[in-house]
Formats: structure tokens, C-alpha cells, sequence
């Protein structure tokens, strides 16, 4: 198995995950969001930083964005393990409000998609060595919800992706279809 591996790219270590089954309403869903909203605007407060909040349900997820006519104002919590620390406080308090398992997903200044065309970059680089030769290629330990990103556009590229480890070291590998 080749590695392909960034550096540059932080990955977010999993989380405990409640049953990919499990289905929530779309009104538990705008709950945990307007919980999640609730949340966050303290803490921007608190922080003395201003940002509009957007609330949206998709996938069997909440989705909170936080975004700024002052980009620089965001700038500090944009970046990768800020936003991932700040989604982790976000679920526990949606989790303490509501005693559910939430899987939300926090958005800062853009992060998100920033992340998305990390990761495509990464499975770009992966399938140039499978195409190269490799029987497959391994990528590093990232969330739940970064691997479904990941299985996306590798099936996109025409490939074929699992997930394989377990706990912090789950990670996916692509081969051939």
C-alpha cells in the first residue's frame, strides 16, 4: 500500500459515532442547529468578533455556518483545528441541551470547502499513484464525515474507496474499481 500523506493538511480525529442508521427529523435537526446557533453566537460575543449565523439540514445533519463581511474578524477561527475544537464544544453543548448523539457540522469562514478541495487534492494525488502502478493507496486518519467526503470523490474519480482501522487510525484506501 502506498502512503499519500500531506503535512500541510490537518486531519480531525474521529469521534465517538452514533448508528450511520439512526435517522433524526428535520425539526430535531433545526433544533440541534438553532442549539448549535445559540452556541456559537455566545461564544462570538464573548470573543467580541462579529459574524451572521446560518442554519441549514441536509445528509441527516445540522449544518451551522459562520460567516463575516470582515473575513480577517473569522481569520483566527477558520483555521483547521480551531474549527474542529469549536464543532466538538458545539455537540457537546447540543448534546447536553437535547441528550441525543448530534452530529452537526460547524462551518467557519468557508473552512469547509477549503477542507473538501484539501481532500480532493489528496485522493487526486492517490489515484496518480494507483494509476502510476500502485495496487492501492492509503490515505491518513481523518473524521467519519471527512471519509464520506473522501468516498465521494473517489467514486467520482471512477475508484473504489473503504474505510479500514480503527478508533483514531481510521483512515481509507482506494484501489481500482
Amino acid at each position: 500500500m502506498s502512503d499519500v500523506t500531506e503535512t500541510d493538511i490537518a486531519t480531525e480525529a474521529p469521534v465517538a459515532e452514533a448508528d450511520e442508521t439512526e435517522t433524526r427529523s428535520t425539526s430535531q435537526l433545526e433544533e440541534e442547529g438553532e442549539i448549535a446557533a445559540d452556541y456559537i453566537e455566545e461564544l462570538l460575543d464573548i470573543a467580541d468578533l462579529d459574524g451572521d449565523i446560518e442554519i441549514d439540514t441536509r445528509g441527516g445533519r445540522a449544518y451551522v455556518s459562520v460567516t463575516s463581511s470582515e473575513n480577517a474578524n473569522l481569520r483566527i477561527l477558520a483555521k483547521p483545528d480551531t474549527v474542529n475544537a469549536l464543532q466538538e464544544l458545539t455537540r457537546i453543548a447540543v448534546q447536553t441541551k437535547t441528550g441525543a448523539f448530534s452530529r452537526l457540522i460547524l462551518d467557519v469562514g468557508g473552512s469547509r470547502e477549503a477542507r473538501v478541495a484539501e481532500l480532493t487534492i489528496l485522493v487526486e494525488k492517490a489515484v496518480e499513484r494507483i494509476e502510476a502502478g500502485a495496487e492501492s493507496a492509503s490515505l491518513p486518519a481523518m473524521s467519519s464525515y471527512e471519509r464520506k467526503l473522501v468516498h465521494d470523490v473517489v467514486a467520482e474519480r471512477g475508484f473504489v474507496s473503504q474505510s479500514e482501522g480503527e478508533g483514531r487510525d481510521r483512515h481509507t484506501v482506494i484501489t481500482r474499481a
